[in-house]
């Protein structure tokens, strides 16, 4: 036998192999970071090769979710393999016969979810195989219903006594996470203990709801406890502290992943497969338009064409958009003739997010709210609550604090005020127009982009418009672009 795998504990697989062969490996699961280049400049970094490797030959361990990419690559290698059952992790690659389709709706439905609350077919799907095979990392857009897919994952093992931490990136999450579960019926008082700055560390509830920046420096015992642990918006943690917290819980045998996006990064989703397990694609955003879901998407690019310039570099074009008048009374202007709900999307906040919001808040009878990460959680949840109640309202808000976690269904138009190129930021802050509800089947996004573009080559945002053109167009939404004029004052 050339390989043989068995579990050293819930987070590691130990490899028994010839040298060569661990070489090998190694090799396979080496890869090169896309940032290193600009990292390694940083005192911190020195010395490293700007590599990622995800299997040591020195000891032999690699993450247990990669248990499929490493027996493919022996098959492919033409190596035979064998696992061996370790008596306490038991089998390398466990599967839970008794858990069954119909099993799932059965219990689900026994959970007595508010009425007019419909489970989907693809939601049920997503909890029998996280049931199923312990472990599973799950692709799934904004709008999908991952709370409750979250939800009933959580009363599935508090039934059978086992203790559930819940990991999620940011305090709103927290919260939100907490008032679905009230919201779906469940004592959530009795159950469930929030963690963020400041609060209590120790409980004896059975579900732990915490942001990662909390606890990934609290000690292995302290993680003992738990036989779950739930990873929600998982693209948005440190990868060295997911890694730490996911490490530490050495005997926590059921974990589930739940991710909107990935970034297209190969070594990241590895990690994420490795500490969560293998990814799964629960749907997609335009399957869920199509089965009338979520709401329809219209994309309008407004590409301002503005005079030609050269930049010496992209912060230098970044303060050019930022301090543009005109550009910032066309945001104006079109954010206060949008009828409906409208969030405004930034990403400096001193630059270019305060001047807007002071600039709409002086121009129109509408409300205007501000929201940026100086901005507390319960000040952020008063303007959510106002907005639903409301259909006139603009939200001034950075990328950074309302592209993930802030539930407004009540939201019609979303703009994009500053460019990005982020796969995941951008689908994310897509996400929070996407909700439905009352007398909403139609959401818009404007995409502003800028065109300063010479007979030397594009400049840096429109190339930027060129990365969220593909992303649309892999999503298959339906858009159009206008050229817009723009003068320099």
């Amino acid at each position: 036998m050339d390989l043989l795998i068995r579990k050293k504990n819930e987070v590691y697989l130990k490899i028994e192999a010839e040298p060569h062969i661990k070489m090998e490996l190694s090799e396979f699961f080496t890869f090169e970071v896309e940032s290193a280049k600009y990292m390694q400049r940083q005192r911190r970094y020195k010395g490293w090769d700007g590599k990622v490797r995800l299997f040591s030959p020195a000891t032999g361990e690699i993450y247990c979710g990669l248990i499929d990419y490493l027996t493919d690559w022996v098959k492919e290698k033409g190596y035979h393999y064998s696992y061996l059952e370790s008596e306490y992790f038991g089998h390398p690659k466990e599967v839970n016969h008794l858990i069954t389709p119909e099993a799932v709706v059965q219990f689900v439905r026994a959970l007595k979810l508010p009425a007019g609350l419909k489970v989907r077919d693809y939601q049920y799907s997503a909890i029998y195989e996280c049931l199923r095979y312990n472990r599973r990392l799950l692709l799934s857009p904004t709008a999908s219903g991952k709370s409750l897919m979250i939800y009933s994952l959580v009363r599935f093992h508090v039934n059978v006594k086992r203790n559930v931490l819940i990991i999620v990136p940011t305090t709103s999450l927290v919260e939100q996470m907490y008032k679905d579960f009230t919201e779906y019926g469940w004592m959530t008082s009795k159950h469930c203990h929030k963690i963020y700055a400041g609060e209590e560390k120790y409980t004896d509830h059975d579900v732990v709801i915490s942001t990662w920046q909390s606890i990934y420096k609290e000690p292995r015992k302290w993680f003992n406890r738990f036989d779950v642990v739930i990873g929600d918006e998982a693209h948005l943690f440190k990868a060295k502290s997911l890694t730490r917290i996911m490490s530490k819980l050495h005997g926590c045998k059921y974990r589930y992943g739940f991710t909107g996006t990935l970034d297209g990064a190969e070594c990241n989703q590895l990690i994420l497969e490795g500490v969560f397990g293998r990814c799964s694609k629960v749907i997609k955003t335009h399957e869920l338009m199509k089965k009338g879901h979520v709401a329809k998407l219209k994309v309008k690019i407004l590409l301002l064409k503005h005079e030609e310039q050269i930049f010496e570099g992209y912060q230098d074009e970044m303060t050019y958009l930022c301090e543009h008048e005109p550009r910032n009374r066309f945001i104006k202007n079109l954010a206060i003739d949008l009828k409906g709900n409208t969030l405004v999307l930034f990403n400096y906040v001193e630059r270019h997010g305060m001047p807007l919001y002071e600039l709409l808040n002086s121009s129109t009878d509408r409300p205007v709210h501000f929201v940026y990460g100086g901005v507390d959680v319960e000040d952020r949840e008063h303007i959510r609550q106002l907005t639903e109640n409301e259909t006139n309202s603009i939200i001034v808000a950075s990328y950074g604090t309302f592209s993930t976690g802030i539930n407004i269904k009540r939201l019609h138009n979303l703009v994009f005020a500053s460019p990005s190129k982020s796969r995941v930021r951008n689908l994310q802050s897509i996400g929070r127009v996407l909700r439905q509800s009352k007398g909403k089947v139609e959401a818009t996004l404007y995409d502003i982009a800028d065109d300063i573009s010479t007979d030397k080559g594009n400049n840096y945002t429109l190339n930027h418009l060129v990365e969220r053109l593909k992303i649309y167009n892999e999503e298959e939404f339906n858009y159009e672009i206008i050229d817009v004029k723009i003068k320099n004052d």
